[in-house]
């Protein structure tokens, strides 16, 4: 079967029981599998959830699903595109898929944007995208995407997956990384935050003096401590505490 829109099918039985297991280690009541494919991870999301959701946007992929899966009245196949799709109108749901690399990101993002109603959410990725997520302060892959997510969620990377378990291979190496999200408690609208971080990060090899003085004056920010530093060496916490006192939020 061809690639079509940038994906890599998995087709490892033991890898795609590993997803299977860490979107859902015992049972989900509503799993959202995005970019069901061929339908080989869609198999086992059955076997441990009570409803499964498939998205896919191919349409030769989705007439495959409804062959494959012909009366299994637990899966219901959303033939749209993910980007295009409220993913809370199903309520309360495990997230999970193989992403095609180049909409990982704005997947990502709409995931965490489901708040209380997401579960957690795992996905099998690019490797240095998956390093990027869930990187640490001071090292080369912490940015703007590691600090985005960590506003809305606890990131880890679970394992790493080669080409060879995919057809056709990709030439980059794939992780998969488990989101879960933050209490609703700590939570609260992220967007002010995330306009700031946009602005510490806007040039990462510059110091946040450079990066915040043309916003809000170079005298604001050489009252801060944080002046000298760059986006990549604060935690989320610092970058906080700088938003406060430089906003009085």
């Amino acid at each position: 079967m061809p690639q079509k829109l940038g994906q890599h099918f998995l087709r490892r039985p033991a890898t795609l029981e590993k997803i299977a297991a860490a979107a859902i280690p015992e049972h989900a009541d509503q799993v959202i599998e995005i970019g069901a494919g061929e339908g080989v991870l869609t198999e086992r999301l059955l076997e441990r959830a009570g409803k499964v959701y498939a998205i896919e946007v191919d349409p030769e992929l989705v007439a495959r699903l409804m062959m494959r899966f012909r009366g299994e009245p637990r899966l219901k196949i959303v033939a749209q595109d993910v980007l295009a799709t409220d993913l809370t109108q199903w309520g309360r749901a495990v997230v999970t898929g193989n992403l095609p690399y180049y909409i990982t990101s704005p997947v990502i993002e709409r995931t965490l944007a489901m708040g209380k109603l997401l579960e957690r959410a795992v996905f099998l990725i690019q490797k240095e995208v998956a390093e990027r997520v869930t990187a640490k302060p001071g090292s080369r892959d912490y940015g703007f995407l590691t600090v985005a997510t960590q506003l809305h969620a606890h990131s880890k990377l679970l394992f790493k997956v080669p080409p060879g378990a995919f057809s056709p291979p990709p030439r980059v190496d794939s992780a998969v990384i488990r989101l879960d999200p933050l209490p609703a408690n700590e939570l609260g609208d992220p967007t002010p935050m995330l306009a700031f971080l946009g602005l510490c990060f806007k040039h990462k090899r510059k110091t946040l003096r450079n990066n915040l003085a043309p916003i809000f004056g170079r005298e604001t920010i050489e009252s801060q401590p944080e002046a000298g530093l760059r986006a990549e060496q604060l935690t989320l916490e610092q970058f906080r505490d700088l938003y406060r006192r430089m906003t009085g939020g």
